[in-house]
């Protein structure tokens, strides 16, 4: 029930390749990851044909287009490419996500049956997008890259009206910086969200590395989508802030690690340190020899170490009561 839902995130690292994305998914997997995103949108639905790519695109793909169409054209997954994903994702054994970015994406995901849908930061304040999830009853991930806590509010309020339990929404804090700075992570906002709207919480990382995700499970977080690619040196928008691969299994295999530290929150010995309790603890002995019916007092017992006797918190208990019996110097009272 505590175990964190970790979301490999392949976007668009495919480059619009099936056997780049299949590699990709054999990555996922190979990592532990329990599912695995691409992303799923039409180039005409999305963007307007003079849109311009975000500051980091055009930065990482450096190729003199600064047409956010073309780039995202090139980048499209059709009907035929998700059933073959989907099919390939089982025979991995790992959950198949996609982020739909319009109404048609959605109904597009919905046929395919997909238990959970992922909303985009950028989509947050969408409200035909939002009420069209909402109205399916699904299973929601919902990121707030850019979003201040009256939009989570409102959208939220959407997906619920619209039909959607809230038990079946995970909000995430994300910052849609590629990569982010550490000094605009903000992950305490992460605790802020699950606080303010009592709501399950999480976070999608952008940030190089991966102290930061898992510093959100050590805080709370149930789910963690990460970008990851085959290269950060390979072309396209989101590479140069994704995991490479042993990257991935480092993330995984920590915050696996972090899920067990956290324990049951009940402070008591625990299983592996309870034979050292004897070893490191004490108990009161005889300081000198003490004969029966002698009194036992400060000057005739002390505390040491092992810890198998009685316990020296009883120490005013014994003190003034009379020895049963004789007892050797260092014996055990």
């Amino acid at each position: 029930m505590n175990k964190v839902f970790i979301i490999a995130e392949a976007g668009v690292n495919h480059n619009g390749s099936i056997e780049l994305a299949k590699r990709l998914i054999d990555m996922a997997a190979d990592a532990g990851a329990d599912a695995v995103k691409f992303q799923t949108f039409k180039a005409t639905t999305l963007v307007s044909q003079n849109a311009q790519k975000a500051q980091y695109q055009k930065e990482n793909m450096n190729d003199g287009d600064d047409s956010q169409f073309n780039m995202l054209k090139k980048l499209e997954l059709d009907l035929d490419t998700h059933k073959e994903l989907i099919s390939y994702c089982k025979t991995k054994n790992i959950m198949f996500l996609s982020t739909p970015f319009d109404n048609d994406s959605i109904e597009l995901l919905n046929d395919l049956e997909l238990e959970i849908f992922k909303i985009p930061s950028g989509e947050i304040t969408n409200l035909s997008y939002l009420r069209h999830i909402g109205k399916l009853n699904k299973k929601v991930i919902l990121s707030t890259g850019m979003a201040d806590i009256g939009e989570i509010e409102d959208a939220l309020d959407i997906l619920t009206q619209a039909g959607t339990q809230k038990e079946n929404i995970t909000v995430l804090h994300a910052n849609t910086m590629y990569p982010t700075p550490m000094e605009d992570v903000n992950l305490k906002a992460m605790v802020t969200i699950g606080n303010t709207f009592d709501i399950a919480f999480g976070y999608s990382d952008h940030t190089l590395g991966i102290e930061v995700d898992i510093a959100a499970v050590a805080m709370g977080a149930s789910c963690i989508e990460k970008h990851f690619t085959l290269d950060c040196t390979m072309e396209g928008p989101d590479h140069k802030a994704s995991l490479e691969p042993d990257e991935l299994k480092a993330m995984v295999k920590a915050i696996r690690n972090i899920e067990l530290a956290l324990g049951s929150s009940i402070k008591k010995p625990s299983k592996s340190e309870m034979p050292n309790m004897s070893v490191a603890r004490k108990s009161i002995v005889a300081k000198t020899t003490i004969k029966k019916g002698g009194k036992l007092s400060e000057e005739n017992i002390t505390i040491k170490r092992p810890g198998n006797g009685i316990n020296p918190m009883r120490w005013d208990e014994i003190v003034g009561t009379v020895a049963t019996k004789d007892y050797a110097e260092d014996e055990l009272i």
